[in-house]
């Protein structure tokens, strides 16, 4: 009996110090996946400004743009990486254009694999749109056709091929779309391109050891590629050169999955003026302003000469738990932009007290209310079914949708073609970053936010628009639904398994 007592005492020991070591591993990990770069960035790079692209305007009055996907290798300041890029090796260039006027974008896919170009954020035909059923072929040139009718904006474009947009989206294929309008433009506001009215798009990268893109998740990460070092307009550490008293920052979160809770090192006020789809009607003083992926914000920092103030990301409160919050990015830090202001500075006009009239939409006009829960990678409990409507709208009215995530782990909402106004959270009024136009909308863990659009422009029974969660993971792994426009009386079409455009 004594041998077999030492056997099991010893046995015991050993499970309770592998328990001991687990316990301790787990610990550790928890402990340790904190990143903060606060104070820690020594800014050595001149911010790149993405060039305005080139356009021309053919015989029938169209602005014509030309656009190429393809693979590079990219110098981000501190390493070089192999990287895709819209006409070069990273991001793309600016594309900007005017309200009425006719849009056409030669885009020729120079990958070895087909991908998409969606206008993040753009009202236009669904067959334009770019979505997953817009696929263009290796090699292939694919020219959508739009009138541009909205209000002056700051939005994007980036792919959107169903399971693949988070890998297209990281490696680099990603650019703005300025809409300008003078009808719903502030002339006051900085308006010099790259001078006093700045892109900054930001983003969050891994990197192996030879330098190149990490594009796996880290370990318990629910949202996919969570980075360790950000990178804005394609460099790492960079500062910008400000000549004028007042500059205005078009901030993007382009990132795949990271929430951003944007603020100055210093906690000096901003003036948030713009949002998805456009300017506020008034400027909002602030200190922060969170952007989950695909959100965008327009904020006017005043500098004093010679300083050097620091945007930094803050810690987001996303609303979760301890573990989502910690092992999702909820309590990381990071240094992004170091605003660098001359000794002498240009004077610039007070902002106004007002910009634009925001028109209200009346939820007591609503033709329908839809209801969408997000839990997991699903929606309603769906998975993403490319031959299947999700919803059938009608042209010309108005709808309220009911959205809300009912779970810690983060989600947002993202909805192709519309821009939308948030009418209340839980009932209460929103706060002043969600009190303009939107398509792409935080949702906070159990709280439901009622959305109201209008869908006035463009029908198509047989093309669906995209709704979906903008964590980009989530997305490609089916946290995604469809609908389509259609006339008075028409009955929803087939969409099909998604058309791809060769030769």
């Amino acid at each position: 009996m004594r041998p077999l007592r030492r056997v099991l005492i010893v046995a015991t020991v050993v499970v309770v110090l592998l328990c001991a070591a687990g316990v301790a591993g787990v610990a550790w990990m928890f402990n340790s996946t904190t990143v903060s770069t606060a104070g820690k960035i020594d800014f050595v790079r001149a911010l790149p400004v993405p060039p305005l692209a080139p356009s021309t305007v053919d015989a029938q009055g169209r602005r014509v743009f030309d656009l190429r996907a393809q693979a590079g290798r990219h110098d981000f300041g501190d390493r070089a990486a192999d990287t895709w890029g819209f006409n070069g090796a990273y991001l793309g260039p600016t594309l900007r254009a005017t309200r009425g006027e006719q849009v056409l974008v030669n885009f020729r896919n120079g990958l070895d694999e087909q991908t998409t170009v969606h206008w993040h954020g753009m009202r236009l035909p669904a067959r334009m749109d770019g979505g997953p059923h817009q696929m263009v072929a290796a090699g292939a040139t694919w020219s959508p056709t739009w009138k541009l009718d909205q209000p002056a904006s700051t939005l994007w474009y980036h792919p959107h091929p169903h399971g693949e947009t988070a890998a297209h989206v990281y490696r680099g294929l990603a650019g703005m779309f300025l809409v300008d309008d003078p009808a719903t433009s502030a002339p006051a506001l900085p308006h010099r391109y790259g001078v006093d009215d700045v892109p900054v798009i930001v983003q969050d990268k891994r990197f192996n050891g030879d330098g190149n893109l990490n594009e796996g998740a880290p370990m318990f990460s629910g949202v996919g590629v969570l980075g360790d070092t950000i990178v804005v307009n394609g460099a790492t550490a960079p500062y910008l050169d400000v000549t004028s008293e007042r500059v205005r920052l078009r901030v993007l979160n382009a990132s795949n999955s990271r929430v951003f809770d944007f603020g100055f090192a210093d906690d000096r006020e901003f003036a948030l003026v713009g949002t998805d789809g456009g300017l506020l009607d008034r400027p909002h003083r602030m200190t922060r302003v969170m952007l989950s992926p695909g959100e965008r914000a327009e904020i006017v920092v005043d500098v004093r000469p010679g300083e050097r103030p620091v945007l930094r990301s803050f810690p987001p409160d996303m609303g979760a738990d301890a573990w989502q919050e910690r092992f999702n990015g909820g309590e990381d830090t990071f240094d992004v932009l170091q605003l660098r202001a001359a000794d002498r500075l240009e004077e610039r006009p007070e902002l106004p007290a007002t910009l634009v009239d925001t028109p209200r939409l009346d939820p007591g006009g609503a033709a329908e209310t839809r209801r969408l829960t997000f839990a997991g990678t699903r929606i309603n409990g769906d998975a993403m079914d490319m031959d299947r409507i999700d919803a059938t709208v009608t042209k010309g009215t108005t709808e309220v949708w009911e959205v809300r995530s009912q779970e810690a782990l983060q989600h947002n909402f993202h909805i192709h073609d519309v821009q939308f106004q948030v009418l209340d959270v839980d009932g209460r009024q929103p706060p002043p970053h969600l009190s303009g136009w939107k398509d792409t909308l935080y949702l906070y863990p159990n709280r439901t936010f009622r959305i109201i659009a209008r869908f006035a422009d463009h029908a198509d029974p047989n093309t669906p628009y995209m709704y979906h969660c903008h964590i980009l993971f989530h997305e490609d792994e089916g946290m995604m639904g469809q609908f389509v426009v259609v006339e008075p009386g028409q009955r929803a079409g087939t969409p099909g398994g998604g058309h791809e455009h060769g030769g």
